[in-house]
């Protein structure tokens, strides 16, 4: 599929609503990044854009980034490692694994909707947000 017509089936709002939600009750950070045209190995090309992003300087060391290339049709989902000393590998293949059911179905923003959901509960339930914490990053879904 194209990006831009994948970008056009987002609902970005809906989408950041989603990420600012699943915020409100932990310091963890949860990004959604689309890349436009084809990529190499997904995961791979996560963890680079997870560095290019800052995304390992969050003060808790608990990002998640959500990765999609919509062309290649391919994403991946990648935790800093705070997260990664948490949650298991169980947690990430239910989370590809439900994203996986949703895309082929073509419900875009709902495989976004619920992997952010399922993983700002892990971020509560490990990082619970504190008397101090801040917004570290963006909400809005980016795109490149």
């Amino acid at each position: 599929m194209r990006s831009k017509e994948f970008l056009n089936r987002l609902d970005h709002k809906r989408i950041s609503g989603a990420i600012a939600a699943a915020e409100e009750s932990t310091s963890g950070e949860i990004r959604v990044f689309i890349q436009r045209g084809e990529i190499g190995e997904p995961l791979i090309t996560a963890e680079k854009k997870f560095q290019e992003l800052g995304m390992h300087r969050t003060a808790g060391r608990n990002a998640i980034l959500i990765f999609v290339a919509p062309r290649a049709q391919k994403f991946a989902v990648v935790g800093d490692e705070g997260v990664h000393q948490k949650c298991g590998t169980e947690f990430w293949q239910s989370l590809v694994d439900t994203m996986s059911q949703q895309f082929k179905s073509e419900n875009f923003t709902d495989a976004l909707v619920e992997a952010i959901q399922s993983a700002g509960q892990l971020l509560t339930q490990h990082f619970p947000r504190q008397g101090d914490d801040r917004n570290e990053l963006s909400d809005d879904v980016i795109e490149s």
